[in-house]
């Protein structure tokens, strides 16, 4: 049992394992996150491989969403462009990604979002990794909030994914 899997180069936990497994997604908490707190929410995904996880929030928050064009030039240096930015301007734009472990893409991402001359973003990752000093910087980079899935436990825990955590252990072990 895990909540979205880093699965890039596998397309199921079933090729890695050979007992039963069952992916819980992240998605209806955050879901229910950004509809109960933001009126009129952007999602963002910080770039391609966050599209999965932004558009299955959106669809779920009932809210737009766009992805960011990242180009990496190393495991902490990012560039990043923000397409048609002047019509979300009435938005409050929020970064979702699966995993900030550097924190790298969702700083590049913060400062390409201000840039833009959007409002501050509020940063969301399923995983709180936050290797080394990644949430400070992440902190301090500009961002509104930052928040994470109870997954990893973390200070920036505000979203809880036990419910359907619990979900997913009741169906893998139904008859």
């Amino acid at each position: 049992m895990t909540v979205d899997p880093h699965l890039h180069r596998h397309p199921s936990l079933e090729e890695v394992y050979s007992i039963p497994t069952r992916v819980v997604r992240a998605a209806p908490a955050i879901a229910h996150w950004v509809r109960t707190h933001l009126p009129h929410p952007l999602l963002i995904g910080p770039d391609r491989e966050s599209e999965q996880w932004v558009a299955a929030v959106a669809a779920e928050a009932g809210a737009p969403h766009l992805i960011l064009e990242k180009i990496r030039h190393g495991d902490r240096e990012v560039e990043i462009s923000l397409p048609m930015a002047d019509q979300w301007r009435d938005r409050t734009p929020v970064l979702v990604d699966d995993i900030i472990s550097s924190a790298g893409t969702m700083i590049e991402a913060v400062g390409q979002v201000r840039r833009a001359g959007l409002a501050p973003p509020i940063c969301i990752g399923v995983h709180a990794v936050f290797a080394d000093r990644a949430y400070a910087d992440l902190l301090a980079s500009g961002a509104a909030q930052v928040m994470t899935c109870n997954t990893i436990p973390h200070e920036s825990n505000r979203i809880d994914v036990g419910g359907l955590l619990a979900e997913g252990v009741s169906a893998l072990f139904a008859p």
